[in-house]
């Protein structure tokens, strides 16, 4: 009887998050699979089963291949950019110097904000005429590369990335600061006794043994690039077709046009390929780890 309790007490104390997980993650999963099978015209009239209509009607849409490419350089962009940088700014804080703490600090209010106030605050450095980019490359004499930032199509998309990459740097940040702890303090002297540089001991030291805070980095930015929604939503109230992406489109389909099967099955899309993003990257990365 004891070892049984022993056995169950960790499962009660993990009932009610489990329970809460499964209510607002795993079945809402299952609800959108459901709903894209089907067609309503509202929330209150009775759904209509059409099979696979919606995503045949999905591969044959402009406007989802828009979207898809739009998140394509997103997750491009959130790979590429924040991890470096913010890989940049963790060694560079990795220091016992002092203000470090309150370096740390500012650098990280971006992650305090929320997108509502970040949405304004770029809002206001888009400007075409007082702008602060704008205003900027005029007083540097760059007056020709000023743009209507938020209202050219060829702008937008990169406008807005450059929103979120700014956002995602400090996030990225305090994981290799984490990683960055947990390198232990005698492989670095061992490697200065044997002569090694910074870069030799960046590279052949350090960098492998942030393999776990690197692999938490790109599937977070995997994750944040593909739903990718408060920043477009904020900017452009979703109104900005050439910006849109999956998750703006599906918002729109939805909530927008009352269409919440097609709706739904550009969710189902979305989680797809979230999903298989993650596992392929998880998968190598952990037999890299195993094999090393």
């Amino acid at each position: 009887m004891k070892k049984i309790k022993t056995m169950l007490t960790p499962w009660l104390f993990l009932a009610l998050p489990l329970f809460m997980y499964f209510v607002w993650v795993i079945l809402p999963v299952f609800q959108s699979l459901l709903f894209s099978l089907t067609y309503r015209e509202s929330i209150l009239t009775q759904a209509k089963f059409v099979g696979l209509a919606n995503f045949v009607r999905l591969f044959q849409d402009p406007q989802f291949y828009l979207a898809l490419k739009n998140n394509s350089v997103w997750l491009t962009c959130f790979v590429l950019i924040p991890i470096p940088l913010g890989l940049a700014v963790a060694v560079l804080f990795n220091t016992d110097c002092r203000g470090t703490n309150v370096y740390k600090t500012v650098f990280y209010i971006p992650m305090t904000l929320s997108f509502t106030v970040i949405g304004t605050i770029w809002a206001w450095i888009y400007l075409p005429e007082y702008g602060i980019l704008n205003v900027f490359l005029r007083s540097i004499g760059l007056g020709s590369l000023t743009r209507q930032w938020l209202g050219d199509k060829r702008y937008m998309t990169g406008a807005l990335v450059a929103v979120g990459v700014w956002r995602q740097i400090p996030y990225i940040m305090i994981l290799y600061l984490a990683g960055l702890k947990n390198v232990p303090s005698e492989l670095i002297e061992a490697a200065l006794i044997d002569g090694a540089n910074f870069r030799q001991r960046f590279i052949k030291v350090i960098l492998p043994l942030l393999a776990p805070a690197t692999v938490m980095a790109v599937t977070i930015s995997i994750i944040d690039s593909l739903r990718s929604f408060d920043a477009i939503y904020v900017l452009t109230s979703t109104k900005a077709r050439a910006a849109e992406v999956l998750s703006t489109y599906m918002y729109t389909s939805a909530f927008n046009y009352q269409d919440y099967g097609y709706g739904s099955a550009i969710a189902v899309i979305q989680f797809t390929i979230t999903l298989t993003f993650i596992l392929i990257y998880v998968n190598k990365s952990l037999n890299k780890e195993i094999q090393n």
